[in-house]
């Protein structure tokens, strides 16, 4: 199931993002102070479109801002700011249910352009991206950034 994300899910995300960044630290936040307030500034940037995935607790979570600026497309965007699913998850669809719910919600706010960042050796999330339809857009150092046209 599907939900919003609220204050109350801070310590699953610490938990799931930690996890999820495993062996992929150099574009991650790296102790639990930092990752906390990075999950308070995702929920202020975007509440309603931050979503987690629960079984019995969460398990994954999508930080989709419909407020981000663009410099590159000069224009508002919906920019993923984030998705992990917890390594014991992965590969059974919770990812690709958090992006889907991701995109229609950036379709409810009219965005045109969904854009995101991913490490260069992230292979798997970038052909994760790939699936969905993002294109390569430029590399900025260490980082790849991707598009969708909705």
């Amino acid at each position: 199931m599907i939900k919003r994300v609220t204050k109350n899910y801070e310590k699953y995300f610490v938990e799931v993002y930690i996890q999820a960044y495993k062996g992929l630290e150099e574009y991650a936040y790296t102790n639990r102070r930092d990752v906390k307030w990075y999950f308070r500034w995702l929920l202020r940037r975007d509440q309603n479109g931050f979503f987690t995935y629960i079984l019995d607790i969460p398990v994954g979570f999508i930080a989709c801002d419909c407020n981000w600026f663009s410099v590159f497309e000069n224009d508002e965007v919906a920019e993923i700011h984030e998705i992990v699913v917890h390594p014991n998850w992965q590969g059974r669809g919770i990812g690709k249910a958090l992006m889907k719910k991701a995109l229609e919600y950036a379709r409810e706010r009219d965005k045109s352009t969904v854009e995101l960042w991913v490490g260069v050796s992230n292979h798997r999330a970038i052909n994760f991206y790939r699936k969905f339809g993002f294109d390569l857009r430029g590399i900025f150092g260490r980082w790849l950034r991707m598009t969708l046209k909705l």
